[in-house]
């Protein structure tokens, strides 16, 4: 038998990532913390949406999710022995700040202080999320996302969360997924706070773009030297018939209501004037004032990319209801405005319980497209994952175990995918599963398992799925496991 050649031996070496790569695991407050009228919190949009009958599978709400608010320190024990080296987490604006104005709660305060003093005293360094969803009711009272005023209302908050919190704070991400907050919340009605205004829409998403930008000068003003960021959902977009030129004006349509509309003034400074022209019927856009795109592009230290599933787009060519497989649970009113002539055609083979496509290349496809438009910013997996039914077994050792193969070749399949970006150049710095643990999956409710932890919800429990085996190897190693290598460390 012949010896094996050069590239036989790196062809079967699992893959290694830089020594300093951050491996680590995402959460959300509304999602995980419950504690709803405990502390001194106030009610946030989520809160009066999901206590709205019909907005949420089975009437489900965040009121007490995962009861991490009372159960935090038993979760931080768990992220130890994950061994990941980082936890991007999320303030509740509410229970720092129930109104979204004014002083600010000490008790609700005090919570976090405890979280992250804990983290760090634990070498887990905290990547901490500004706003993940949990709008004060009192603001979207007062016009929400859709006001002005709400956008100078955040620069306020960051401002105060950095003079409490300032020291214990790893990077500051001032927004997770603004498409979200915007054309779900305030287009379609998919997300809270349901509003189906397509105007509003508009005017939320640079509402929000200001938010970021003020509240990174706020940041920046309070720390000097301060890390800062932001998440974005960027979408990779394919057209159905790649020959088509119909097809690829659809790509172009929602890569600027997807895309553009943030990256657009956050990173270059402008809005898309395609952007401009595809919603010049639904609004003049004359919510942006003068100054405003110089306050939004900050500069940034990381930026922070959420990936999933890629999206399919066709031109609607004979009239009649697009279809609309577009990754967001179905509302009886469109997310993308302006864009009524594009349809979202079902994706076939393997899908996610969410209903979303997997495939790993377009992690790598939208990384170095990325990197190659913006060489001089790096980049953070900030969530990455995959909702599959879960069963809870005990093996012969009597100890309970979920295998959930199908989430393990998930994980391993698109973070090699990252790490083929960055063989391909890339500046990728880290790398976030989602989630940690099951939690309160927004509109779906409690029906959508994302943990690499089961949680019951009746108990309170948590249990490690193979993916949280599988991933504390990663995390502990560097090298990518192979996707079978599930066992409990040190056993």
């Amino acid at each position: 038998m012949s010896e094996p050649t050069e590239t036989q031996v790196a062809l079967s070496a699992p893959r290694s990532f830089p020594t300093d790569f951050v491996w680590g695991t995402a959460t959300a407050a509304y999602q995980i913390e419950g504690a709803a009228r405990e502390g001194g919190r106030g009610p946030s949009i989520w809160d009066t949406f999901s206590h709205t009958p019909g907005r949420t599978q089975n009437g489900d709400t965040g009121d007490v999710a995962c009861d991490h608010y009372h159960r935090w320190a038993e979760d931080v024990e768990h992220l130890v022995r994950l061994g990941v080296g980082a936890y991007r987490l999320s303030i509740s604006w509410p229970r720092v700040q129930p109104g979204g104005r004014g002083p600010l709660n000490t008790e609700g305060v005090d919570f976090y202080r405890r979280l992250l003093d804990s983290l760090r005293e634990r070498g887990i360094r905290p990547w901490v999320t500004l706003y993940h969803w949990d709008l004060p009711q009192e603001l979207e009272d007062a016009g929400g996302w859709a006001n002005r005023d709400t956008a100078l209302a955040f620069a306020d908050y960051a401002r105060h969360m950095a003079r409490e919190l300032g020291d214990r704070v790893e990077v500051w991400t001032t927004l997770n997924e603004p498409f979200c907050s915007s054309y779900l919340g305030y287009a379609s009605m998919i997300h809270a706070p349901g509003r189906t205004e397509p105007e509003a829409a508009l005017a939320a998403v640079h509402h929000l773009n200001l938010a970021h930008g003020l509240a990174v000068r706020a940041i920046r003003e309070e720390i000097p030297g301060a890390q800062t960021s932001v998440t974005l959902n960027l979408h990779l977009i394919r057209a159905a018939d790649p020959s088509s030129p119909a097809d690829a004006d659809a790509v172009r349509q929602i890569d600027a209501l997807a895309n553009r509309a943030f990256t657009g003034p956050m990173l270059d400074g402008a809005y898309p004037e395609d952007l401009l022209a595809d919603t010049a019927h639904v609004s003049d856009w004359s919510f942006v004032h003068e100054g405003d795109l110089e306050v939004i592009r900050q500069p940034l230290s990381v930026l922070g990319v959420n990936y999933y599933f890629t999206t399919l787009v066709r031109k609607l060519v004979d009239g009649g209801t697009p279809e609309r497989a577009d990754g967001h649970r179905s509302g009886d009113v469109s997310p993308w405005v302006g864009a009524d002539d594009v349809e979202f055609p079902a994706r076939s083979g393997p899908l996610t319980e969410m209903g979303w496509n997997i495939e790993p290349s377009g992690m790598t496809e939208l990384l170095v497209d990325l990197h190659r438009r913006y060489p001089d910013l790096p980049l953070a997996v900030t969530e990455n994952g995959a909702a599959f039914a879960d069963e809870v077994t005990v093996d012969p050792a009597g100890r309970r175990r979920v295998h959930d193969d199908r989430r393990v070749r998930y994980l391993r399949d698109h973070i090699d995918a990252a790490g083929a970006a960055i063989d391909a150049g890339a500046d990728v710095r880290a790398y976030f599963a989602w989630s940690l643990m099951d939690n309160f999956e927004w509109s779906y409710g409690y029906t959508k398992r994302f943990g690499i932890i089961r949680v019951d919800y009746a108990t309170g429990e948590r249990t490690w799925k193979d993916s949280a085996h599988w991933y504390a190897r990663l995390a502990s190693t560097g090298l990518l496991p192979d996707a079978t290598d599930v066992e409990p460390l040190g056993v």
